[in-house]
């Protein structure tokens, strides 16, 4: 048995946030396993469980909020009598640029008060974690990891999310090295600016007259030479 453990905050304000996106990679998994709505709530988590592939999958949502994730994480360790080196932690980090994503087997929280409220309830940092790459915050990180996707990163999401849902089945089948080695030099395709709002909308493509409309204003888009992703 492997158990999944997606971290994210309860309640719709919080339901499509990058600090959600944990949850959203456990969602498209029971998505691809048919157990969509199918869950219960126990354990402090909202929890699915069943045969998929060949795999017995345990898929869960703590729903405490982010600082209390370790007492779900405990009570569900508990449940199934399963070692600590059957669980995977899916997890959001702006440390990694949006749609990067890095497998580790110990480490410390980094900041992350999901991460460090399941080291305090287990007394160790030895448990697998997936790493999934939201953008480093270009003002405050609480403003960052509680807002919603901009346009360019919504319009590749569902890739995104394709992909590590691939991860999180590779390393229930493989293990957590060679999971690694396949997924932690995935690259999301750079966002196609054809598919964002129109040209006058916030975030969309520049008009005409190469001006383009942000969130602080209108800015003239300058020719680059360097199209490597920032």
């Amino acid at each position: 048995m492997k158990i999944v453990v997606g971290l994210g905050n309860p309640g719709e304000q919080y339901a499509k946030t990058r600090h959600n996106i944990g949850w959203l990679v456990v969602d498209r998994m029971a998505d691809r396993a048919g157990w969509a709505g199918r869950g219960r709530t126990r354990d402090a988590a909202a929890v699915v469980q069943g045969r998929y592939r060949g795999l017995d999958l345990v898929l869960a949502k703590p729903l405490t909020y982010m600082n209390l994730s370790g007492t779900a994480v405990r009570k569900l360790l508990a449940r199934e009598r399963a070692p600590i080196g059957d669980i995977l932690v899916v997890t959001d980090d702006f440390a990694l640029p949006f749609g990067k994503m890095r497998f580790r087997e110990s480490g410390s929280h980094g900041g992350h008060n999901g991460l460090a409220s399941i080291i305090e309830e287990m007394g160790t940092e030895k448990f697998n974690r997936l790493r999934v790459g939201i953008g480093d915050p270009a003002r405050g990180a609480v403003d960052h990891v509680l807002g919603r996707f901009e346009p360019s990163e919504q319009s590749r999401l569902d890739e995104l999310l394709d992909a590590a849902a691939d991860a999180v089945e590779a390393w229930a089948r493989d293990g957590v090295s060679k999971a690694a080695n396949r997924f932690n030099a995935f690259t999301l395709r750079p966002a196609d600016e054809t598919r964002l709002a129109p040209p006058g909308d916030v975030d969309g493509p520049p008009g005409p007259d190469g001006i383009r409309r942000t969130k602080t204003g209108w800015r003239r888009v300058l020719p680059s030479r360097d199209t490597d992703e920032r």
